[in-house]
């Protein structure tokens, strides 16, 4: 044996050393198509990574020709850790990162082709419904009969679906997909002027690109020898075509996830690629790791049987080798308020009982508004908290402010940053100038930076003529042109620090700032920002302006999670998917909530809501709570709750409650503590199926005799709401189960 083969040999020792049989079989599985199955707490990280160590060690594949993508930044990095460990300097040449990540580098280096210039802006969710309400305005829509934001979420669909204007207005076939179209089509022509993409375009364009782009196609396609997908039951239409034409010329594509994780839908995820990768790749080698290390077998028991109600799923048996573990408790409040008070009594006592720390500890949630609750308690107990997804330091006013200075100057036709701060500080510019400069813009035919430019030149050059606005204000614009011109130059001559540092003083930003309410605490954040823009300081002038810009723009929720805080962490059920904690409490497990209340109209996202469920489910490690509250306030309501009918789909020998909820329901296993009412005559019962007129069909939360009548509280579909109604008032209709 050659000294090659010996080192070969000892980094194959090295690298599966530890791994389960099934394991090691899908990180050596290197040739051709791969799906690996991996249930929660089956060590897919692991498997990745050390599959990448594997093709580099021991198969000799060139790092630089090495892509894995996955969906979160906090993933990736997690990921690029790892493999710094088993590769050492060699992982500096990996390709590693989101799907959206990787796209906008595609499309700096090669959009041309699709009509993008390198110095395009990445509009986050909120500049893009700014650009949807003004490409609204423009065509004459009413915001009030058509909300911007379900607007903009069909757009976002139907580029997920990768149909750009022309595709979506083609087979638009209502009167609502009609208006949309008119408003795409405006709005993608304003981004466009923009010189920017949304997230969808990142991955529309990068499509277009190689589809439509052979020679680039071909380039990739040689370059990436291998592909790596993670989280793949989350990729949307979109992000397979792109998965596949990279992977079209070697067909190396491995993809690691599991349907029973699917809980993006909302987000244009499509369930149906995990599903049929077989079939696009009927050679594919199919892999299960079924041993989880994360939960013990009462937790893992209770998941399987929950997930076990699903059809569209691929079937597999989750075991572990861990304790059985204590049972889970399920727990019922009369009030969301005394729901929050058990999970911190309950948190405190593992604390100072049981030797837990607070960051070991999650309370996860349907919705955000779940949250109020039990932040009061979090205070009125003294517990530290983390919020994740709450107002994120990225969506500071003064952060966006100041994002938005740096983001005009890489690119100036960005028209959603110019319009952000056009006037902040103050510069005299009023709503009334600022109407008449965008009609100005229009009956030029120029976009509005193009405009503001126009105008601040013919000011300086004594060219005015009839000013569309008063000279004043023309003067403060060319005041401002001017401005941003010099900062702009200076971008190119020094360093990304440096240059935050002249926007806040040449702009009078930082005087605005201090000067207003709670100034210094919002200046800190200013600096925040400032310490961040450090890590791409070293850069070329310019490069790391558009370095910093391409980070911040691609920044989630779960990003600002911190792992190590001993804080208590409060997160969405949608956020908490990756994450792991010794002890979960899942509240609201409530008809109407968890399941929500807008996935009853079909048995798809009634299945989704399941796997949502199951995923809480399975981030605990060693302690599970499942909570439900009798009367809750929620969308605006307020009243009697039935219990999840997923309580009713975990077996009773794996759960423990205080006795004094061991009561049968008709509906689930928990019956409410609900107020002693005689049942005989009245028409309905909790969890009775009705049509009314008016609000459409809903499920009957109590009915109780009202004096001589009867009052029946009933959740509607189509209101997403709770309704007190007289029955011999409302026109109710039983339905048939």
């Amino acid at each position: 044996m050659g000294a090659q083969q010996r080192k070969a040999s000892s980094a194959r020792t090295q690298i599966l050393e530890g791994l389960n049989s099934a394991q090691r079989e899908a990180v050596e599985a290197t040739d051709g198509p791969l799906l690996i199955v991996a249930g929660p707490g089956s060590g897919k990280t692991r498997v990745i990574t050390h599959r990448v160590a594997y093709l580099v060690s021991v198969r000799n594949v060139s790092p630089f020709r090495i892509l894995a993508v996955t969906f979160t930044n906090k993933a990736a990095n997690e990921m690029k850790e790892r493999l710094q460990r088993l590769l050492g300097r060699a992982s500096e040449g990996l390709t590693v990162g989101t799907f959206h990540a990787f796209c906008a580098r595609l499309l700096r280096h090669d959009g041309k082709h699709v009509g993008l210039d390198p110095n395009f802006t990445i509009y986050d969710e909120d500049d893009s419904l700014d650009l949807v309400k003004r490409a609204m305005e423009e065509a004459g829509i009413d915001s009030k009969r058509f909300p911007p934001g379900a607007t903009r979420e069909s757009i976002s669909r139907a580029k997920s679906l990768l149909q750009g204007p022309e595709e979506f207005s083609r087979t638009a076939g209502g009167y609502y997909e009609q208006v949309v179209s008119q408003v795409y089509e405006r709005y993608q022509a304003l981004m466009s002027s923009s010189n920017a993409a949304d997230f969808d375009d990142l991955l529309l364009l990068a499509v277009r690109l190689l589809d439509g782009h052979a020679e680039v196609l071909e380039r990739y396609q040689e370059r990436f020898l291998h592909l790596l997908v993670d989280e793949f039951q989350d990729t949307n239409i979109a992000q397979y075509r792109l998965a596949r034409l990279l992977a079209g010329k070697h067909r190396n594509i491995c993809v690691v996830g599991d349907p029973d994780q699917s809980i993006y839908s909302w987000r244009n995820a499509d369930l149906r690629n995990i599903l049929s990768f077989q079939k696009d790749y009927p050679d594919a080698t199919v892999i299960n790791l079924s041993e989880s290390y994360r939960s013990t077998k009462t937790i893992l028991e209770a998941a399987r049987h929950l997930i076990a109600e699903n059809r569209s799923r691929l079937e597999k048996e989750l075991w572990t080798g861990r304790v059985k573990g204590g049972p889970i408790t399920v727990y019922e409040a009369y009030t969301e308020e005394e729901e929050a008070h058990f999970v911190l009594s309950e948190v405190k006592r593992l604390v100072q009982e049981d030797g837990l720390s607070f960051k070991d500890c999650a309370v996860m949630y349907r919705v955000n508004a779940e949250s109020r609750a039990l932040e009061e308690a979090c205070l009125q107990h003294g517990v530290k908290y983390q919020l994740v997804g709450g107002v994120r330091f990225y969506e500071r006013q003064e952060v966006r402010d100041v994002i938005a200075y740096l983001r005009l100057l890489q690119n100036p036709n960005d028209q959603v940053s110019l319009l952000r701060i056009i006037n902040v500080p103050r510069r005299g510019l009023g709503t009334r100038s600022l109407q008449g400069l965008i009609r100005w813009a229009e009956e030029q035919g120029l976009s509005l930076p193009q405009a503001v430019r126009l105008l601040g030149w013919k000011v300086t050059e004594e060219k005015t003529g009839e000013l569309p606005i008063s000279a004043k204000a023309a003067n403060s614009i060319a005041r401002f042109v001017a401005l941003l011109t010099g900062l702009a130059g200076e971008g190119q001559r020094v360093g990304v620090v440096e240059l935050i540092d002249r926007v806040l003083v040449d702009t009078g930003y930082r005087d605005y700032i201090l000067a207003q309410h709670q100034g210094e605490e919002r200046w800190e954040n200013v600096m925040e920002l400032r310490g961040i823009a450090q890590e791409f300081d070293d850069m070329e002038p310019g490069e790391g302006l558009a370095a910093l810009l391409e980070r911040l723009a691609l920044v989630t929720n779960v990003d600002d999670y911190d792992e190590n805080a001993d804080a208590l962490t409060l997160i969405t059920l949608h956020q908490a998917k990756g994450l792991e904690f010794a002890a979960v409490f899942i509240t609201g497990m409530e008809e109407g909530l968890l399941p929500h209340i807008r996935s009853m109209d079909s048995e798809e996202e009634l299945e989704e809501e399941r796997r949502l469920c199951y995923v809480g489910i399975t981030r605990a490690k060693d302690r599970l709570y499942l909570l439900r509250a009798f009367r809750r306030r929620f969308m605006g309501g307020s009243g009697p709750t039935i219990p999840s009918r997923f309580l009713g789909e975990i077996p009773s020998e794996l759960i423990s409650s205080p006795p004094q909820l061991e009561q049968r329901s008709p509906w689930g296993r928990w019956a409410p503590r609900a107020p002693d009412v005689e049942r005989e005559g009245l028409a309905f019962r909790a969890g009775d199926r009705v049509r009314h007129q008016r609000f459409g069909e809903g499920i009957v939360v109590s009915c109780q005799k009202a004096d001589t009548d009867q009052e029946v509280t009933v959740v509607f579909k189509g209101e997403a709401r709770v309704k007190r109604l007289l029955l011999s008032f409302a026109p109710l209709e039983k339905l048939e189960d």
